[in-house]
């Protein structure tokens, strides 16, 4: 009887990782886990909702886009969109969007759903469209996390952009890189360096990396939206709600009533 063989378990560990490999690996990592993403966390995105993040805050309550009836007719990028559910809300509010994944199953994913929302598949740090396409661009948990150069990326968000054009974005708290990631008490106790900006890498056996995640402190990451072109114009972190009683991964209801989990930049192009 034939042996089955299971591949390694990756590595877990702290070196650098640049762009290209950063991109492969992300490429990658989601091609393979869109499928148990989706079975996870489909519900609790929905397939037409704007959720900014494990805390479950929602962008009709949220204005961070700006007004509601302001969105109508406006041309928007949704970066690192995923199965596309942001782009979805955002249509049925009249507004143009566009749902832009490095992820080719991802993007599957939002056919699957449907509703004919333009899906584009490309790096975020070079994007595929002409100056000035778009009024506003978006990110909940997309790309920003994930790359090795993020100015680079913020200055092809500013080139897509027209003037005036606003880039909201959320990514991981950056605190959060000093707690280990568990959800439980373990969690809430400093085992990092917040100033270590080494990247956390989880690598096969051959030393090529399948997942990529960059640090930024919350000044770094402040200079770095300055440095692509824009105003700072707020930034909001989330308060756990009382409703939202489920784990996601390392954020948790326990964590997110004491430490902060997602940090949400408001930005204007200049």
């Amino acid at each position: 009887m034939s042996q089955e063989i299971h591949p390694a378990e990756p590595e877990a560990t702290r070196r650098t990782a640049d762009e290209a490999e950063s991109s492969r690996a992300s490429r990658g990592w989601w091609d393979r886990n869109a499928d148990d993403y989706q079975i996870e966390h489909g519900t609790f995105l929905g397939d037409d909702r704007f959720v900014w993040g494990p805390e479950g805050i929602d962008e009709m309550e949220a204005g961070l886009l700006g007004p509601l009836d302001d969105l109508e007719g406006l041309d928007v990028l949704e970066i690192g969109a995923g199965a596309a559910q942001c782009s979805r809300w955002l249509a049925a509010q009249g507004a143009r969007p566009v749902a832009l994944d490095l992820s080719h199953r991802q993007l599957q994913h939002a056919l699957r759903i449907g509703d004919g929302i333009p899906l584009v598949q490309a790096d975020a740090g070079v994007l595929p469209f002409r100056d000035g396409s778009f009024d506003l661009a978006c990110s909940a948990y997309g790309a920003v996390p994930f790359v090795a150069d993020p100015v680079q990326v913020f200055r092809e968000v500013h080139r897509v952009l027209r003037p005036g054009g606003r880039w909201i974005f959320s990514v991981t708290h950056p605190v959060r890189w000093a707690f280990p990631d568990e959800p439980g008490p373990e969690g809430l106790s400093v085992a990092a360096s917040y100033f270590d900006r080494t990247p956390y890498v989880e690598q096969n056996e051959n030393g090529d990396a399948v997942y990529v995640e960059h640090h930024r402190t919350l000044g770094d990451r402040v200079r770095d939206v300055v440095a692509g072109g824009f105003r700072l114009v707020d930034l909001v972190e989330p308060e756990w709600p009382a409703w939202n009683t489920q784990d996601w991964g390392g954020w948790s209801p326990l964590r997110g009533r004491l430490i902060p989990g997602t940090a949400i930049f408001v930005c204007v192009r200049g």
